[in-house]
């Protein structure tokens, strides 16, 4: 879950209290101290790990070296001919040649021995004509040895190869070593070159280390694991106990937070994914802040409001804060009904206060009978519409709904007219959901009355039938153009002047009979007048309700 960004204050300066103590190391240390321990571990094995294998190539090359100097000397002509026949040899000359080719080669020592192991040669004078110090018994047998072995001259490398005669018996031996200082010299030169690339590796990976300390420090804005863990358990909690619904995304428009409000004012998809109604989703697209905005969706009111999150001048996503207003939005309609009856009530009874001085009047004048004719000519009136109501609609919310809408449109001089051959039972749909359909469909309807030209009127017809309620709606305005209907029913359009409102309220009535069409699955359509008498157009809306709308009216038994 991604943590929100902390608040900052006026200054501008970011303000926590760090859990770090004096004598207490930050996590950038650690995290340094760890990477360099974990690079010497790793120079150091390397070191040594190419340190004996510097070691191991640099003996192999001397076994290699004394070798083939070794089987160079015991192929010469005058060492093989000297130990053939060792009363004739030239002992000296060979001396000579042997020192020539050490001399040349750079081996410590050349032994040229007869097949007793006598010494002919050696770099210490002295030591010829001993027995050579050594394994040569399995050369002076035909074979080959290669050994290290301590001799007159210290520890050496050596190989030790037959001398064989021109028949190719074996007449003597040739032993060529190298001592081990000279091999140990010979790897220190090749150590300044290693121990410069150990170096440069010891150095970039103390560079790296730095480098992701200070990444690391930067990332998380000097915060320890104590601050961070303690941070992360604050913001957790208030994103679980706000009573306002918070959605956070990233710059790419990905949902990144999710608290408990939101996921339960918005859909989820089967796959467990936030479901953003269109609605939102086009607050979310624009490219401004947006506060307090209404928005319908299928089954609530909802407040949005929508900032972009900021850090440091740079855009890191988008914050949404959603409040429920279906309920609020709910009693204010009720309100509205209510506070509409008061007005039709206070309107009738200054009308009826008036026709009472009339009635006064005539009687005062000595003409009862053109009293009682007045008196009984507008008791009539309002009786029959109140009759017709209450004896076809037996919903008691839609039945005083429609008497006060009838007075409120006649206080502005649209007459109201509740068609013969409605019927409603009771009980066939929720009384709210009626009532919102009923009421915002006749206050569109009266509008639009009072923008057309006289007689102005507005006729209802309600019947429930079918497995389904249906509610008509006829007035004497121009009606909505041709495909206006889906854009109508979007939260903010006027009908007044077939357009978007401007913000707050307005433009919410055919919004909230969408709301309700969807949630019941039912249908709203514009049916286009075919005479002048038709008005300037119906609009039909049809709620489902199952089988208690069929025993309700008799069709199901």
């Amino acid at each position: 879950m991604v943590t929100p960004t902390p608040s900052r204050p006026a200054s501008g300066r970011f303000v926590h209290e760090r859990g770090h103590r004096p004598g207490h190391w930050t996590l950038a240390s650690r995290v340094l101290v760890l990477q360099l321990l974990v690079v010497l571990v790793v120079v150091l094995g390397a070191t040594a790990a190419l340190g004996w294998q510097l070691r191991s190539d640099t003996r192999r090359d001397a076994t290699t070296e004394v070798t083939d100097v070794a089987a160079a000397v015991a192929q010469s002509p005058d060492v093989q001919a000297g130990l053939e026949d060792p009363a004739t040899a030239d002992r000296a000359g060979i001396r000579r040649h042997v020192e020539a080719v050490r001399t040349a080669t750079g081996v410590d020592f050349i032994t040229v021995m007869d097949r007793d192991a006598i010494r002919w040669t050696h770099p210490d004078p002295s030591q010829i004509g001993r027995p050579f110090l050594g394994h040569s018994a399995s050369a002076l047998a035909g074979g080959e040895v290669v050994e290290t072995y301590t001799g007159t001259l210290g520890p050496s490398v050596r190989t030790v190869l037959p001398v064989r005669a021109q028949g190719g018996a074996v007449v003597g031996a040739v032993a060529v070593g190298v001592t081990t200082r000279s091999v140990t010299a010979d790897l220190l030169d090749r150590l300044p070159v290693l121990l410069l690339a150990l170096a440069l590796a010891l150095g970039l990976s103390f560079a790296g280390s730095w480098a992701l300390s200070r990444w690391v420090r930067r990332r998380t804005h000097g915060l320890e694991p104590t601050d961070l863990t303690r941070l992360w358990e604050v913001n957790d909690a208030v994103l679980h106990s706000l009573r306002e619904g918070l959605v956070v995304l990233d710059p790419a428009g990905r949902v990144q937070v999710v608290n408990d409000e939101a996921r339960r004012l918005l859909p989820t998809a089967p796959d467990g994914e936030l479901e953003i109604p269109p609605a939102v989703q086009r607050l979310l697209d624009a490219d401004e802040d947006v506060v307090d905005d209404l928005q319908v969706s299928d089954d609530r009111v909802l407040v949005v409001n929508r900032l972009d999150a900021r850090w440091e001048g740079r855009r890191v996503g988008t914050v949404v804060t959603l409040r429920d207003h279906t309920e609020l939005q709910a009693l204010t309609r009720d309100l509205d009904a209510v506070r509409g009856l008061a007005d039709a009530l206070r309107s009738q009874a200054h009308e009826a206060a008036n026709r009472l001085h009339v009635v006064v009047t005539l009687v005062e004048q000595g003409q009862p009978e053109r009293a009682v004719a007045f008196a009984t000519s507008e008791l009539a009136a309002a009786q029959q519409l109140t009759d017709l109501v209450v004896a076809d609609v037996a919903d008691p919310a839609v039945a005083a709904l429609l008497i006060g809408k009838s007075a409120q449109a006649a206080e502005r001089g649209v007459e109201l007219e509740v068609e013969p051959d409605t019927a409603l039972a009771d009980g066939l749909l929720p009384a709210r959901d009626l009532v919102t359909v009923v009421g915002n469909l006749v206050d569109n309807a009266v509008e639009a009355a009072l923008d057309g030209v006289g007689p102005r009127w507005v006729r209802v017809r309600i019947t429930g039938g079918g497995g389904a309620v249906e509610v008509r709606v006829t007035d004497s305005g121009e009606g909505l153009p041709p495909g206006w209907l889906e854009r109508a029913m979007r939260r903010g359009w006027s009908r007044k002047e077939n357009r978007l409102a401007p913000e707050g309220t307005h433009g919410l009535g055919l919004a909230l009979v969408g709301q309700v069409v969807r949630r019941h699955g039912g249908t709203i359509a514009v049916e286009e007048p075919v005479t002048l008498d038709d008005g300037g157009g119906t609009i039909v809306v049809r709620l489902p309700c199952g089988v208690a709308c069929g025993v309700a009216c008799g069709v199901v038994t």
